[in-house]
């Protein structure tokens, strides 16, 4: 149910990353081809780069979203890759799959207020939302079990729901410019996805970024306030138009502006992101400037975390205690995202700063000098260079942001470290680099690691990804593992609860082709790795023994039966 009249009809968030892509091929293989369809991968976003105009002089540029040196590490950590899939194509591909499966979809509906019932039934108190069809004006009421608050950054339902939010002091205000203007004779060879124009020449209260929709057709210019303060009033499509056409700086280029839209740059986290029987995702929870890329993909995985949680719950495989683990959870992934993407902003206007960009209200005798410090022969020119060479490279806390995207532990009762000898301790590189760096294992509450696996005859090969999830838990193991799969049948007998057993290694089910899982998994070859249906380690033994009783302990400690 949603309030707006459809879709998103501009583009708002683009990069789409492999954890994301993860959650929608697990739900259906179709969809994710259909991202592969519509999106843009490989050259068209392997560059961020840093110039006067699109047209212009080329400051920098850095390889980004898995393309350069790191390329094997990206290729390396999942079966899918980065996309530009811009949300205005995106959720119609959502909203096709979804209303195909059984869900009813209600535009221009929207939220009065909701409380929850006095008296309740056995399965517990009802929501009763108000409700108003703003196209006929009728107000109506839903009687539900749960309430899902994925509406926004303005979220009515964070709001009625009186959530504790961390809030600092804002950014600023931005604008979104949506503009149709053919560039494809200035990408041939400078092929990009975002492009920051400097204007080191102009005397603007802005940064523009140009981020490419359609390559190389259409555009989203973003106009960001050189400070939190800067004046960046509202301008007419005409003024907006003549600015496009500055940052361009090809007079042979036309420009039409389709679309323009305000948004501020906020840094709020919510500190309880679920009520009772109300739970609320995405952007309603976490609100922050689009650097990283992770602002939806977080949105998708927030669902994907809490989807599988509910199913246990309402096919009484899991008591209702789980869903607390929703909150455990994710709030700390929002909260983090949050300082993560504003500390980032905070570093690029830095980086500007060092490649030249001035305060707004500049004269123009300090811009001519600004500009011709980047070619000085001097002590102070080589030093501003060195400087530039040195900030530029920080970018990659920022594109090549893998830990951040990856990196998460979670720590639940719906995740069993007990049998652990010592705590998690992350590689180096992830000490050194916490941001940049995702070390794969299987240590419980990390993702599951992709390893691709192959059958004795000749045929694609599959990732453990891809055989794992589907809505139930997975239970990996080796030669010697057997015993493992009579205690999945003993959970199936007492608990009524699935778990699907995988042989990897010679002579099983699934050959280990690169040896890749044996190196990964973590535990003997007797031991076993069980798997969330969310792709996320539940628990592992590192070797055999007595594996009905360890099974049935902690399939019901997960479950919330047992803490």
């Amino acid at each position: 149910m949603s309030s707006t009249p459809g879709p998103a009809k501009t583009p708002r968030a683009h990069m789409t990353n492999p954890p994301a892509l993860e959650c929608l091929r697990d739900l259906d293989p179709s969809l994710y081809e259909e991202c592969l369809r519509l999106g843009n991968g490989d050259e068209v976003i392997r560059h961020y780069r840093w110039c006067e105009t699109m047209a212009g002089e080329e400051y920098a540029r850095n390889y980004a979203w898995g393309n350069g040196e790191r390329k094997g590490e990206y290729d390396c950590i999942s079966p899918c890759k980065y996309l530009d899939l811009p949300q205005s194509l995106l959720e119609p591909v959502l909203l096709k799959w979804a209303s195909g499966n059984g869900w009813r979809v209600r535009f221009d509906t929207r939220l009065l207020t909701f409380v929850e019932e006095e008296e309740g039934d056995e399965n517990g108190r009802k929501i009763l939302a108000s409700v108003v069809d703003e196209v006929i004006g009728v107000e109506y009421k839903i009687r539900t079990k749960y309430l899902f608050g994925a509406d926004g950054g303005r979220s009515s339902v964070a709001k009625i729901l009186d959530l504790p939010f961390t809030t600092l002091s804002g950014g600023g205000f931005a604008y979104n410019v949506l503009l149709s203007a053919d560039m494809t004779h200035l990408m041939t060879h400078r092929q990009g996805n975002l492009h920051v124009s400097l204007r080191l020449e102009k005397d603007y209260p802005f940064v523009g970024v140009m981020r490419q929709v359609k390559p190389w057709t259409e555009w989203v210019f973003v106009f960001l306030p050189k400070g939190p303060h800067a004046p960046n009033p509202k301008r007419s499509f005409e003024e907006w138009k003549v600015i496009a056409e500055d940052l361009i700086g090809d007079d042979s280029v036309d420009v039409e502006i389709l679309d323009v839209s305000g948004w501020v740059i906020n840094e709020s986290s919510a500190d309880v992101i679920s009520k009772g029987n109300v739970y609320c995702l995405g952007d309603a929870i976490h609100r922050h400037p689009p650097t990283l890329g992770l602002g939806s993909n977080t949105c998708i995985q927030d669902a994907f975390n809490l989807a599988w949680k509910i199913a246990m719950v309402e096919k009484k495989l899991a008591h209702p205690s789980l869903l607390s683990t929703y909150n455990t959870e994710r709030q700390p992934v929002g909260a983090d995202l949050v300082t993560e993407s504003n500390d980032i902003l905070r570093m690029d206007v830095g980086s500007w700063g060092i490649l030249g960009l001035q305060p707004y209200g500049i004269s123009e005798e300090d811009m001519k000098k600004n500009k011709l410090g980047l070619i000085a022969n001097t002590k102070e020119g080589r030093e501003r260079r060195k400087a530039i060479r040195e900030a530029t490279k920080l970018q990659d806390r920022e594109l090549h942001a893998l830990g951040t995207a990856m990196g998460q532990r979670y720590d639940s009762f719906a995740v069993d470290a007990q049998d652990e000898v010592e705590t998690f301790r992350p590689s180096q590189r992830e000490i050194e680099s916490p941001q940049q760096h995702y070390e794969p294992g299987t240590y419980p509450g990390r993702r599951l690691p992709h390893v691709w696996l192959g059958k004795k005859v000749a045929g694609p090969l599959i990732s453990t990804l891809d055989i794992a999830g589907k809505g139930q838990f997975t239970l990996f193991t080796s030669i010697g593992g057997e015993n493992w799969k009579e205690a999945a049948q003993s959970i199936k007998k007492d608990m009524g609860v699935d778990i699907k057993v995988v042989g990897i290694g010679y002579g099983l089910e699934w050959e280990d082709t690169y040896l890749e899982w044996a190196a990964k998994c973590g535990v003997e070859e007797d031991g076993c790795v069980l798997v969330r249906p969310d792709l996320f380690v539940a628990w592992r033994a590192h070797e055999s023994g007595r594996e009905v009783e360890r099974l049935g302990k902690v399939m019901k400690k997960i479950l919330g039966y047992a803490k």
